[in-house]
């Protein structure tokens, strides 16, 4: 059996995602609006490339002059959808079940978060989601139609920041390129954030590397016990 199951991927190796929409105190904002989407919906696989911050070639991003208001200490939900206007209602309708990973959220603060590319050093991470021995990140946003819950931190200073929402899938990840990065950014206007304290931060592209343990790893055999997810450790207030 664990020799056919990397040939019952090929089927499934189109089966992307895209974070389309953003959800805040139970509103979706819409597909697009504060949410830089593309119309493809595949993956970065080069970690040194300038997409890895927010999307982008192959995938070019649509502009979006939009910037949601959000309390800091509040929850925000990014919405995945394997195209813009799938329903979300079946796990294919998010992402195929073979793509197992983590899921990942940073912010970056910036002075104009309607122009900043998200290019360079800034962000930092404010969640992460990886493999309790059983079940992925990417599992849970799958059957939970498409719902990754992310807590905005209530320390951070207050103004304009992008918000990177990210799926990790390790289907093909044995060797590298091989992971597949999905990332969009929204566009935030964080209010009420105390300010007490200032994350140390990492750089996109720069924060991952091709031979990190949790970029190149083979999850079908050995069968996975562990796995450290890639990037900064989780800021917190």
């Amino acid at each position: 059996m664990k020799l056919l199951a990397p040939l019952a991927l090929v089927g499934a190796a189109s089966a992307h995602t895209i974070f389309v929409s953003l959800e805040v105190n139970g509103v979706n904002h819409g597909v697009g609006n504060g949410v830089r989407v593309p119309s493809y919906n595949g993956p970065i696989e080069d970690v040194t490339s300038n997409s890895i911050a927010c999307n982008g070639p192959p995938n070019p991003t649509t502009p979006t002059d939009k910037v949601i208001t959000v309390q800091a200490g509040s929850e925000v939900t990014a919405i995945w959808r394997y195209m813009l206007n799938s329903q979300g209602s079946a796990p294919n309708d998010v992402m195929d079940s073979s793509h197992k990973g983590p899921t990942m959220a940073y912010l970056k603060k910036v002075n104009n978060a309607t122009t900043d590319s998200g290019v360079g050093d800034g962000w930092f991470k404010i969640q992460e989601d990886g493999f309790d021995g059983t079940t992925w990140g990417t599992e849970r946003v799958i059957n939970g139609q498409g719902r990754h819950k992310i807590k905005i931190p209530e320390c951070i200073e207050p103004g304009q920041y992008l918000l990177r929402a990210e799926m990790l899938a390790l289907h093909g990840a044995s060797n590298y390129p091989g992971a597949q990065f999905y990332m969009e950014c929204a566009q935030l206007n964080i209010v009420g954030g105390t300010g007490t304290k200032k994350p140390s931060t990492v750089s996109f592209p720069g924060a991952y590397s091709g031979n990190d343990p949790g970029v190149k790893i083979n999850i079908w055999w050995p069968p996975v016990t562990s796995y450290k997810v890639p990037g900064p450790p989780v800021f917190t207030c």
